[in-house]
């Protein structure tokens, strides 16, 4: 089953908005692993990183991120998959395509897009990196978009839909991935 095309209406990512059109197949992301875990429910507590097996389509060194589960699988090489747990986009900022990383920051500084500030006029008008900074540790920028994969200052909000569209990680987590990943990786998003 094929998804629509989604055009992006100036949604706010996080700190960020997208401007740009995506699709992606529509897959139940549990049938590409083995022994999924038996409830597979978004959880508030800490979710472990995990090495699972993998049996999909998709080549090593790709990132899938399954929305509606709130996991990150990085492809490895021998049919396994590194899992993450992930902060998705709320509702009304859920979004799926196959796009590819352009960028990589350590620390990224932090400056909320005029429609953030609009609905949001106490943020500050710009924040550099640092614990305090709410993209965390790292960041890898999603091409097409201008959403990011990013760290968290708030560990607490990872297996929720509470993000303005942006994927959030533990900064140790993002940390991990980002030593994986190089620009032009590719990513999927499947909700």
């Amino acid at each position: 089953m094929r998804l629509p095309t989604i055009a992006f209406m100036s949604v706010l990512a996080g700190a960020l908005i997208c401007t740009a059109t995506a699709s992606a197949r529509a897959e139940n992301v549990a049938d590409f692993f083995r022994n999924p875990a038996p409830d597979a429910r978004p959880q508030v507590a800490a979710i472990p990183r995990e090495t699972v097996d993998y049996n999909g389509p998709y080549a090593p060194g790709t990132i899938l991120i399954s929305t509606s589960e709130r996991r990150l699988y990085y492809i490895l090489p021998g049919r396994q998959a590194l899992k993450y747990g992930v902060g998705v986009g709320r509702p009304g900022f859920e979004w799926a395509g196959v796009r590819s990383i352009i960028g990589k920051r350590e620390w990224p500084d932090w400056t909320p897009p005029p429609q953030m500030l609009r609905r949001r006029p106490d943020l500050p008008r710009h924040m550099a990196g640092g614990i305090d900074n709410p993209l965390g540790a790292r960041a890898m920028y999603i091409g097409g978009t201008l959403f990011r994969i990013h760290g968290s200052n708030e560990p607490d909000t990872i297996g929720q839909a509470v993000s303005s569209g942006c994927i959030r990680m533990t900064n140790d987590d993002v940390i991990d991935l980002f030593n994986r990943v190089k620009v032009g990786t590719r990513v999927v998003v499947l909700r």
